[in-house]
């Protein structure tokens, strides 16, 4: 005599016990069976047929599997497609090459440095110069200066094409090896570097020297003290 199924309905559709508990108490995890796949048959992609006619040529291939005529009803989101370019970021009125301005944030904020052209990528290329108050070539951003109202004339001054961006680059090999490697001796500076540091730097001194005390006022530190507000100042 058949026994009574060891699930039952309590009502329709809702089952006394689950799936997973109706598995356990079957103890199908002790009759698993694991089936050997059936070699996949290579199906044909096209197929002959027979057409009518003596001028037809009484065989044509057509594809095994005719393509459907209806298309899904809800539409496959596509992404969009940008027609923006990049555009090289405008360099604000009150600076131009020559221009002397202060830097606000980073390691020599506070430093009066000398702008000496504009970057593809926006960023000003500055220095103090270095042999005035220790600011190297660097790269800054022009939203954390502020532009003052002195000018040099550095058309004398020649900035070669090499400066730019690929020149600042650091290598990001080597700065995942010194950070798995740990505490090491710093490396050398490159001595051709510090060589187009001194000739840019020979150079603007030549036309820094013809301003009466522009040299203190680049070496000089910019600060405010209490009740002084910038936005009221003319720099």
């Amino acid at each position: 005599m058949p026994h009574a199924p060891r699930n039952s309905f309590l009502a329709p559709g809702v089952s006394r016990f689950s799936r997973s508990v109706a598995y356990s108490k079957k103890a199908q995890y002790k009759r698993k069976q694991t089936a050997v796949a059936a070699p996949a048959k290579e199906a044909a992609t096209e197929k002959s047929v027979e057409v009518k006619g003596a001028k037809n040529g009484n065989k044509r291939v057509i594809p095994a599997q005719k393509a459907s005529r209806f298309y899904p009803a809800e539409d496959v989101p596509q992404p969009k497609v940008s027609r923006k370019t990049s555009k090289k970021t405008a360099l604000r009125s009150t600076i131009v090459p020559g221009s002397v301005v202060i830097l606000l944030a980073g390691r020599y904020r506070g430093k009066r440095v000398v702008v000496l052209k504009q970057l593809d990528s926006g960023l000003l290329l500055v220095t103090g110069p270095f042999k005035v108050n220790g600011v190297p070539l660097r790269r800054v951003n022009q939203a954390y200066v502020i532009a003052t109202s002195t000018k040099l004339d550095i058309s004398s001054v020649k900035v070669d094409e090499k400066f730019n961006d690929a020149y600042f680059k650091k290598s990001a090999a080597k700065a995942d090896k010194a950070f798995l490697e740990g505490e090491q001796k710093k490396a050398a500076f490159p001595e051709s570097k510090a060589a187009d540091q001194k000739a840019i730097d020979k150079a603007l001194l030549e036309v820094v020297a013809k301003t009466p005390f522009l040299r203190q006022y680049l070496a000089s530190t910019f600060g405010l003290t209490k009740g002084q507000f910038p936005h009221d100042m003319k720099f």
